[in-house]
């Protein structure tokens, strides 16, 4: 099918502005679908509107933030889509989440309304929170009222998410139209996407992947498969529904991708409709990437899949760099490569006087354009720690950048390598070490599947404790063979001596790794 031609985004002032175009478009393309039930762009954009008046009708105001408690169907998707028309901001809360985190992200957003399943609310105490009833506002007629909706602004916040914080308390990321907009102008054309598209929506609401999967396919008139939650969390079932549901679009984080890759060769590598795979969220693991490749080999109806690595944090809107994962990257042996910045990201990368370093030096990753969040909320103390303004030319206007807080090197091609996390440091027999680094090359042992760094505090002193997801049962010979490759790698100091062979590697609900979880486990190892 031809390439669709994409909406002109500059012109467009918000996200609501996406869909009445693609309303207007193809209003019988099928937008959304779930389990049993789909809805074309014109029946979203209707049963949004409809919603919206409903919530207007019950007091939520422009400007406001609302609380969502959020699900994987059609219905979740059109409340999203309702408060973004009533001019307010949503803020995701997942029922699969603990009770704590949700009630505390309720009260530290200081959400005006809560919109959801009442079962769902009263089972987490949120019913004093101005409730809203989804069903109830969904199955009463529409207010009449002959009033337009009201339009959201550039700079008016679409949601807010919550990510980890340092101090062990989340912290809500704002984000406004224009971000996404940003995003959605910058990265698109960097694919060849069609209409005809099938993008798998797999990640919870509450973690900003969504935006691009939900968007992503919005935008370019294609549609938004929801992802049920036990397909989501089985491997096998996954890959089945990425077959029957002639997936061609789907977003993973790199740890959780590695068990779909299993799932796809123990099924025997069955044909999938895949297009684009794209990988988010932590360093990519290229053997994993590899492995999933070479099982399309010999299917010459259907070509593997473009792999494309996207690094990027909340604090930028989803996305930052692109790169594709052909053979060439595949065999350049390169840890974890991240590719350019996109065209509406500015990269920086400083050391630890603010100062541009040279080629090949790792410093930090500093990130400026319109992709930037509004900031944390209700966090002037965080915001002024990592909100920074940079000076990059002399005498200069200061550019508005995020401190990322993670390690790169541009390599001699221009293209940025990961190294790790500088809050991941560690500091053994004097040395400063990266966590993420070890990991890396602990991941490209053979025998290897994944590993995870820790550092432990023995009577000797602080020691590396590696965990390991391996091939191979535990044995003193396997040890010695992750400890051997690693000192070809890595030198003396960042070699672990420790090492423990684990199931899998804990992860939090977004996928990524749960440090806190393994640090308990190492706590009671030695």
């Amino acid at each position: 099918m031809t390439i669709e031609l994409l909406p002109c985004f500059r012109s467009m002032e918000s996200l609501v502005e996406i869909l009445r175009h693609q309303a207007a478009a193809t209003p019988n393309v099928v937008a959304l679908t779930s389990a049993d039930k789909s809805l074309t762009y014109h029946d979203l954009d209707v049963a949004s509107d409809k919603a919206a008046r409903q919530l207007i009708a019950a007091g939520v105001r422009p400007g406001q933030l609302t609380g969502l408690l959020v699900g994987r169907d059609l219905e979740s998707i059109v409340a999203l889509l309702a408060v973004l028309k009533c001019g307010a901001a949503y803020v995701p809360l997942d029922p699969e989440y603990p009770r704590n985190r949700i009630l505390f992200i309720a009260e530290d957003s200081q959400v005006s309304f809560i919109i959801g399943e009442r079962a769902t609310a009263e089972s987490f105490g949120l019913l004093d929170h101005r409730f809203i009833d989804r069903d109830v506002f969904a199955n009463k007629p529409e207010p009449d009222s002959g009033a337009p909706l009201p339009t959201p602004a550039p700079q008016d916040a679409a949601y807010v998410i919550y990510t980890s914080g340092s101090t062990g308390q989340p912290k809500g990321c704002v984000i406004p139209h224009s971000s996404v907009l940003a995003l959605l102008e910058g990265a698109l054309p960097l694919f060849q996407l069609t209409s005809s598209d099938r993008w798998a929506v797999f990640h919870s609401l509450c973690f900003d992947f969504s935006v691009w999967e939900l968007w992503g396919a919005l935008s370019t008139g294609a549609t938004a498969v929801l992802v049920p939650w036990e397909t989501a969390l089985s491997p096998g079932r996954l890959v089945e529904f990425l077959r029957t549901e002639e997936i061609t679009v789907l977003n993973q984080v790199p740890s959780v991708f590695r068990y779909t890759a299993q799932a796809h060769a123990r099924s025997r590598h069955p044909r999938l409709s895949l297009r684009y795979v794209v990988f988010g969220g932590e360093p990519v693991n290229l053997k994993v990437v590899e492995g999933f490749v070479n099982g399309f080999t010999g299917q010459s109806d259907h070509s593997a899949p473009r792999l494309i690595n996207m690094y990027g944090i909340t604090e930028n809107t989803v996305h930052s760099t692109f790169k594709e994962l052909d053979a060439a990257t595949l065999a350049a042996g390169v840890l974890s490569p991240i590719g350019r910045p996109l065209p509406h990201v500015g990269a920086h990368i400083l050391d630890e006087d603010h100062a541009p370093v040279s080629d090949g030096t790792v410093g930090e990753l500093w990130l400026s354009g319109p992709g930037l969040s509004a900031g944390y909320l209700h966090r002037d103390d965080l915001n002024r720690e990592r909100f920074r303004e940079l000076v990059t030319k002399t005498n200069g206007p200061a550019t508005r950048c995020y401190r990322t807080g993670d390690l790169v090197r541009r390599l001699p091609d221009g293209e940025l390598d990961y190294v790790g996390r500088n809050d991941d440091q560690a500091k053994i027999r004097g040395f400063r070490i990266e966590l993420r680094e070890i990991e890396a090359a602990l991941t490209a042992h053979p025998k290897v599947k994944d590993a995870a760094v820790v550092v432990m505090d023995t009577k000797a002193g602080a020691t590396l404790l590696a965990w390991l997801e391996s091939t191979e049962p535990s044995s003193k010979a396997l040890f010695e063979s992750v400890r051997t490759w690693l000192s070809e790698i890595l030198p003396g100091y960042m070699v672990p001596y420790n090492y423990r062979i684990i199931e899998r590697i804990p992860l939090t609900p977004s996928g990524k790794r749960d440090r806190n979880a393994l640090s308990d486990m190492a706590s009671h190892t030695l």
